[in-house]
């Protein structure tokens, strides 16, 4: 049995083993710990790694972004100020030299500003250094002489041929070269020099200049549309020697010149310092601008000599020249057929010398307008432009045109279809060519437009509306555009002492009165009105016309203290819009607008774009002579219901002179001398007239004809007329008392050659009430009367008559008042009465029925 001590010793072991166990244990964890440990450092430090990676890499990505968005920003901002540049410095204002070339300003434009050189940002951005000149500052340079003139001369050059030649005025004062600095501008024409002592009365017209313009300005005048520019190049002594006079002179135009067009390029005087002035530093070539700071300015080489010189003579020749007429096409509005005529007309006929259109107004006022020219001055081209503006401003729901001229011409023929080209302008309703003949045919345009005005003015009755712009707005289903009649040498209208002048003026003095209120307006256009024997006494017609248009040396359109016209050049009119009076004239250049093929080409884009059921326009043409209708011949179709035929045939005579284009017809019924008489020696004509009443008469139905023909002149005309007539027959003498059941109608040629008219008579006398009637043809009224029982018989059997190359007096026993009436016989026109139905006699116009070349 072991010991005590053995068994303790034993104890002590076995704790030291089991202590040992523990410590190794725990030096294992320890190891595994610190092994632990050991990892997650690693793990920290190589997420920090890569954080300080990411961060390094990001700051990276950001200096390169911004570094992008630097050059990003940079580029736009150096796009912008070309974009700006180009947009305040266009054509020859910033032009580089080796490509410049004087440039127009587009009309109604102002100046902008001058190149100078380039401004450098960067090693890629080149930017236009430019400096304000004309209606901004004055330029005040200082630094090297030389590089300075160069610079003056390019802000000239540029300021010069951005402009129109004659708008800007140079001064030069120069006393140490004598003027010579600027040497290549002498040819300009528009350049004067001051010499060395004349510098102080320089300043002092400068002053009196600018209160002129400031005068005019207040008191309501045109803006200033052009400028002098005045250079001064003085050296150090020159600026010493101004006086306090000077000086305070000086500062005057500096502190109000450029309001009034007087603008300052000073060189060696320092300008009082004012917004308007902009000042210009050069230091060893590089210049430094007021407007662009620190920014340095490389500056452009100055224009050769030689190019100046050249600039400078071309202006002076266009100077002399004169200005050329304005553009046709700068007329034409943005957009076609865009504007109301509910409150009026308004539309340019020409511009300004600075190309700002003049609109010429027709509304309630002025209402009216009188146009006058001599003979060449362009009232023609006057009306195409002013047709041309209003057709392309108002469609034909607002605008209806009626055009007449009385010129021996056809200034209105192109706008309505024509042989060569079916196109017209869809505003006009009417016009009328070569009537200086035919004034009946003015006198019908005048009652239509009569008519017209009769109907709204009961239209505004009923809508209770005192003026158009009312009534359209009461009654907007209705169909109310504006009327602008158009009368080209209108005192032939009025030329006379007779029944149609009397009858034109009254009519006209009622339109020019109460057409302003219904939308209807007139343009009288005449060589001179002071002959105009139908306006003596009346001032009230004239009165109303009180916008004017005088083209050059017009006499007595204006007032007479107004001598405006006789100053103006050619292609150049006086707009005054006060009934001439002096103080209210607007110098309007006129366009070029009688360029058929330029015309042609505008119609034709407003008639393809014309509305649907837009009608073709009425021509009528004095020299032209209209054709038979078809359905006025037997093979015809049945009259139209517009021309009722009634219960009475009706035989076509010839055409009215009117509107409408009707035809003139003689009623046939069974009344007691419902025959007719064609008087005269024109066999053609009257063989016309008896044609066509017996071929309208064909067409309307049975009936039979009766060809008589003792004249053998006459024959192949008649020969013509039976070979077309369903149901005739040629008879050597009169038909005797035969009736018929269908209406007979005897077609006599010359009947004043049958030598016993007993027959003749008794068929006057008794045929209408049995329906024979008879159309015959007599050399003169003489012979009519000698046929029917002499000097006293009764010609009551003649009911109606057309006298061709019969004197008004000559047809005294056929018309029932004293006298005869007023007919100065004329080419295929005819004089027509029917007793039954006129109280005065119609002129109409025989149709071409079996000519030759028919």
């Amino acid at each position: 049995m072991p010991s005590h001590r053995e068994a303790v010793v034993a104890a002590i072991r076995q704790e030291l083993a089991e202590a040992r166990g523990a410590a190794r244990a725990v030096l294992a964890a320890a190891e595994t710990a610190r092994g632990e440990a050991q990892q997650r450092r690693g793990l920290v430090r190589d997420a920090y790694a890569t954080c300080l990676n990411q961060l390094a890499e990001a700051r990276d990505a950001a200096r390169r972004d911004i570094q992008r968005r630097y050059e990003n920003e940079s580029a736009k901002l150096a796009s912008n100020v070309r974009r700006l540049a180009a947009i305040s410095a266009t054509g020859a204002a910033g032009t580089p030299w080796r490509m410049w070339t004087p440039t127009e300003p587009e009309p109604g434009s102002r100046p902008g500003l001058l190149r100078v050189g380039t401004l450098t940002i960067d090693d890629t951005a080149l930017l236009p250094a430019l400096v304000p000149l004309l209606d901004i500052a004055h330029v005040n340079l200082s630094g090297d002489q030389r590089t300075i003139d160069g610079i003056i001369t390019g802000l000239l050059l540029r300021a010069l041929g951005s402009t129109r030649p004659g708008q800007v005025h140079l001064t030069v004062y120069d006393p140490e070269h004598l003027g010579g600095t600027l040497a290549p501008f002498a040819p300009l024409g528009v350049i004067s020099f001051v010499g060395p002592g004349g510098l102080g009365a320089m300043l002092d017209e400068l002053v009196e200049h600018i209160c002129r313009i400031n005068e005019t300005v207040l008191a309501g005048g045109p803006p200033v549309d052009s400028w002098r520019v005045i250079v001064l190049l003085a050296d150090a002594a020159a600026a010493a020697e101004l006086t306090q006079a000077q000086r305070a002179q000086l500062d005057r135009v500096c502190r109000t010149g450029v309001s009034c067009g007087v603008h300052l390029i000073v060189r060696g005087v320092d300008l009082v310092d004012h917004p308007t002035v902009h000042r210009l530093a050069v230091r060893e070539g590089i210049a430094y601008s007021q407007a662009t700071g620190e920014l340095e300015i490389r500056l452009d080489p100055p224009p050769p000599a030689e190019q100046v010189a050249a600039f400078c003579r071309a202006t002076a020749e266009r100077l002399r020249a004169g200005p050329p007429p304005a553009r046709f096409a700068d007329l034409e509005p943005a957009e076609y057929w865009a504007e109301s005529s509910a409150h009026g007309l308004a539309a340019p006929i020409g511009d300004t010398t600075d190309g700002t259109l003049i609109e010429v107004p027709l509304g309630d006022d002025p209402p009216h307008a009188l146009i006058g020219g001599p003979s060449g001055s362009g009232k023609t081209n006057l009306l195409y432009a002013w047709l041309a503006a209003l057709a392309t401003r108002y469609g034909p729901e607002e605008l209806a045109l009626y055009l007449l001229d009385f010129k021996e011409g056809v200034s209105f023929a192109r706008f309505v279809p024509g042989p060569r080209d079916p196109a017209w302008l869809p505003q006009v309703r009417l016009a009328g060519i070569n009537v200086n003949a035919d004034r009946e045919f003015g006198l019908a345009m005048l009652r239509h437009l009569g008519e017209e005005l009769r109907q709204r003015a009961q239209a505004a009755k009923r809508f209770d509306a005192s003026k158009l712009s009312e009534l359209r707005g009461e009654d907007p289903d209705g169909h109310w555009p504006r009327i602008v009649a158009v009368i080209d040498e209108f005192q032939v209208l009025l030329t006379g002492r007779d029944a149609v002048a009397d009858e034109a003026v009254a009519l006209l003095e009622d339109l020019a009165r109460r057409g302003r209120s219904q939308g209807i307006h007139l343009v009288l256009a005449s060589q001179d009105v002071s002959g105009i024997e139908a306006l003596w006494g009346r001032s009230g017609l004239i009165g109303q016309f009180t916008l004017r248009i005088a083209l050059p040396k017009a006499r007595r359109i204006l007032a007479e203290d107004n001598l405006a016209a006789a100053l103006i050049p050619r292609f150049h009119a006086v707009v005054n819009a006060q009934s001439g009076a002096s103080g209210a004239n607007v110098v309007v250049r006129l366009p070029d607008a009688g360029d058929r093929l330029v015309w042609r080409t505008l119609q034709r884009r407003l008639w393809r774009s014309r509305p649907a059921g837009c009608e073709e326009p009425r021509l009528f043409d004095g020299d032209a002579v209209p054709r038979l209708p078809s359905s006025c011949r037997p093979s015809g179709p049945v009259p139209p219901p517009s021309a009722p035929i009634g219960n009475s045939p009706g035989a076509v005579l010839g055409e009215r002179i009117d509107v409408a284009a009707r035809p003139a017809r003689l009623r046939l019924g069974r009344m007691p001398g419902r025959n007719l008489a064609v008087l005269g020696t024109r066999i053609d004509e009257a063989c016309d007239v008896l044609a066509s009443a017996a071929l309208s008469l064909a067409a309307q139905g049975p009936a039979h004809f009766s060809i008589v023909c003792p004249d053998p002149d006459a024959g192949r005309h008649a020969a013509r007329l039976i070979a077309e007539l369903p149901s005739a027959d040629w008879r050597d003498d009169l038909p005797g008392e035969e009736f018929l059941d269908v209406p007979h109608y005897v077609i006599g040629y010359t009947l004043d050659a049958f030598a016993d008219h007993t027959m003749l008579r008794k068929l006057l006398a008794e045929g209408p009430e049995r329906r024979t009637h008879v159309l015959g043809w007599w050399r003169s009224a003489g012979r009519l009367r000698d046929g029917l029982g002499g000097p006293g018989a009764r010609l009551d059997p003649i009911g109606a008559w057309v006298a061709l190359d019969v004197h008004g007096s000559d047809l005294a026993p056929l018309y029932p008042h004293p006298g005869g009436p007023v007919w100065y016989p004329r080419t295929r026109r005819a004089l027509f009465f029917d007793r039954s139905v006129h109280r005065t006699p119609e002129v109409i116009i025989p149709y071409e029925v079996n000519s030759d070349h028919t």
